[in-house]
């Protein structure tokens, strides 16, 4: 589904002023990363300019605001989300893309909303801005990051397993595992037996 109606500059004017400086340095990052990724792997570059433009809308409300938005609006909070409301900037900004951008594309109104966790048997199009917003331009402390974003313009799959582990290795190591969102987890296993199946063939 085209978004070439969409008013590009209207949009970044609006989204520079509900985002902080480096929240919306961090978008752009994300929107040309996300946009040389659809280019690459033969992605809708419309879809992926959106999807990338608003996958962080919600980013910078505060906390409270993120559950009492949710609750208002009907949208589900599980008791991990309450415990670290953060996450739920994924799943509002994906609601907030609808209703506050008025985007219609499901496929990116999904990428907006598991961008975050990640999820098993993730479209392309999610696959690509999950991993924009981790190798994005302004991205400089990930581990391993010179030869992610090089497998990122490769193989898709192998990119989402390959950040996917370094993020688990590294809640588990650095923080309680209690930390840890069970989707992200499934995330995880379901790419890591993808592509060890593969490597068996």
């Amino acid at each position: 589904m085209k978004e070439s109606g969409t008013d590009w500059a209207g949009l970044e004017n609006r989204l520079q002023k509900a985002l902080t400086e480096n929240r919306y340095r961090h978008t752009l990052g994300v929107t040309y990363t996300a946009c040389a990724l659809a280019m690459r792997h033969g992605e809708d570059l419309d879809a992926a300019r959106l999807a990338g433009l608003l996958h962080d809308c919600a980013k910078c409300i505060p906390n409270r605001e993120k559950i009492d938005l949710c609750r208002k609006n009907k949208l589900d909070v599980t008791e991990f989300e309450l415990e670290h409301p953060v996450l739920l900037h994924a799943k509002l900004g994906a609601y907030l893309a609808k209703k506050k951008y008025g985007v219609k594309n499901e496929s990116v109104l999904s990428a907006i909303l598991w961008h975050t966790t990640g999820r098993p048997a993730m479209s392309r199009l999610e696959q690509i801005i999950y991993i924009a917003d981790y190798i994005e331009p302004n991205r400089d402390k990930a581990p391993h990051l010179e030869e992610i974003r090089r497998i990122a313009f490769e193989d898709l799959d192998s990119c989402m397993y390959s950040i996917l582990q370094d993020t688990v290795e590294y809640l588990e190591t650095n923080r309680d595992s209690d930390s840890m969102d069970m989707m992200t987890v499934r995330a995880y296993e379901y790419y890591r037996e993808l592509i060890e199946d593969r490597e068996t063939l």
